[in-house]
This record gives C-alpha cells, sequence and structure tokens, in this order.
C-alpha cells in the first residue's frame, strides 16, 4: 500500500506540540496568509518523531498550499533546530474531522457533534460524543444524551469534530 495524499488524515490520538514549537510556526503559516489550526509532535515508536501542522483558510486547503507551507517551515526549522533528532515533518488540512486544540476552537464550533478522548475518567468514562455546547471558565460543556457535561480544557487527550453527512 502506497502512502496517501499530503492532506490524508489518520485517526490518532492528538499530542499537542510543545507550546514554543507553536508559537515559533505561527507566524510563518500566518505570514504565508494561512490559520495555523494546531501542532502535533507525535512519537512514532523506533522511527523518530513526526511534526504534524495543520493549515486551514476560507477557499479550503491543496497540496499546492500544503506543500508551500512545507517549504517554508522546513527552512525555519532548519535554522531554529527546535526539536533534536530526526522527524518527519507533514503539513495537512484539518480536514472534516477537524481536531480542537485550543480553547477558541470548542467555543468557535458551539452546536458542533465533537469525540473527546480524556486523560482520566469522568462518571467512569474516557470517550464523550455529544455536541459541544461552548465553554464556562476553563471547561468544555458537552451535551450528551441529555446531559452535560463538563470537562476540564487539561483533562482532554484529544478533541475531533464528528462530520455529519
Amino acid at each position: 500500500m502506497g502512502l496517501g495524499p499530503i492532506f490524508y488524515l489518520r485517526c490518532q490520538i492528538m499530542r499537542s506540540a510543545p507550546l514554543n514549537l507553536t508559537e515559533l510556526l505561527r507566524p510563518v503559516v500566518e505570514s504565508l496568509g494561512y490559520e495555523l489550526v494546531g501542532v502535533e509532535l507525535l512519537e512514532q515508536g523506533s522511527h523518530g518523531r513526526l511534526l504534524r501542522i495543520y493549515i486551514d483558510q476560507e477557499q479550503g486547503i491543496t497540496v499546492d498550499d500544503c506543500g508551500a507551507v512545507s517549504h517554508r517551515v522546513s527552512g525555519v526549522l532548519d535554522v531554529e533546530d527546535p526539536i533534536p533528532g530526526h522527524y518527519g515533518l507533514e503539513v495537512s488540512s484539518p480536514g472534516l474531522d477537524r481536531p480542537l486544540f485550543e480553547a477558541a476552537h470548542f467555543e468557535r464550533f458551539k452546536g458542533s457533534k465533537a469525540r473527546l478522548t480524556l486523560r482520566a475518567k469522568v462518571d467512569g468514562r474516557r470517550k464523550l460524543v455529544g455536541v459541544l455546547d461552548g465553554l464556562e471558565g476553563r471547561q468544555v460543556l458537552i451535551l450528551e444524551q441529555g446531559e452535560c457535561y463538563r470537562i476540564p480544557l487539561d483533562l482532554i487527550e484529544s478533541a475531533r469534530l464528528v462530520p455529519e453527512f
């Protein structure tokens, strides 16, 4: 089986990159006219790590957009060298199952269906699928089967929108 296109998204648990890496890359991506949705630094076992950068814009993202961002980001990473050792770089559209990285994302997508995976159990569960009801302080509100759960942002391991057709 060959490699998928550069904008292909695999379902993996999201691990946000260190904040300094996101802060380094945000102005680079935004200077090209894109929104930096989020950055993940994933361990890939004996293969090293993968730096995945999600970008977006109103018109959507093309392979050429990913290539332009990859080229510019590669130059910055080569100069700044913020990641020790070997790693791969992937620039991607957030796709229909858009990952949610920041507190503002939960407010922005209020009313959308989302899947949360938690770092620890809440009411005996680590996974919730429901409708986002915004933020209250540092807690995400999610409605699942008529019940409102208040999930501390720090407890969320990964969050993605659930596409509805």
